[in-house]
């Protein structure tokens, strides 16, 4: 009965199944007017209201480059960081033009190289054209 009622769309949700299937058991066990269904339903709203209350993160990574065609990203990224201080040292630091560059090489490159490349920047030997 409770394979049937999950087939057929009734349970949407792990929680839900198991909801169900205390209440059947109950329901075999011991007379009540619950209807599974009816709760499930309640719970299933409840989720629902729970996510809509919760914000939603929007996750982008960089637009594709004609510059870079290839499979492997690291130049990609590394041309993204120096666009980003090239743009800082240009506009001043927090413009909203150098955001984007911001966001390119955040979503391209891994959190070890940024870290490098920023100690690398405050003791003067970054390797890169700034």
């Amino acid at each position: 009965m409770l394979g049937s009622m999950a087939e057929s769309g009734y349970a949407k949700s792990l929680s839900e199944h198991y909801l169900l299937k205390e209440n059947v058991e109950d329901k075999f066990s011991k007379p009540s007017d619950k209807d599974p269904v009816k709760e499930a339903s309640i719970t299933s709203n409840q989720e629902t209201s729970d996510q809509e209350n919760t914000p939603s993160i929007k996750l982008e990574t960089a637009p594709g480059d004609y510059r870079f065609p290839t499979t492997n990203q690291s130049r990609h990224c590394f041309t993204r960081y120096v666009e980003y201080h090239r743009c800082v040292a240009a506009k001043g630091e927090g413009a909203p033009d150098c955001d984007k560059f911001a966001k390119y090489y955040r979503s391209l490159c891994p959190g070890e190289w940024i870290d490098r490349w920023n100690e690398q920047r405050e003791n003067g030997t970054f390797p890169g054209p700034l």
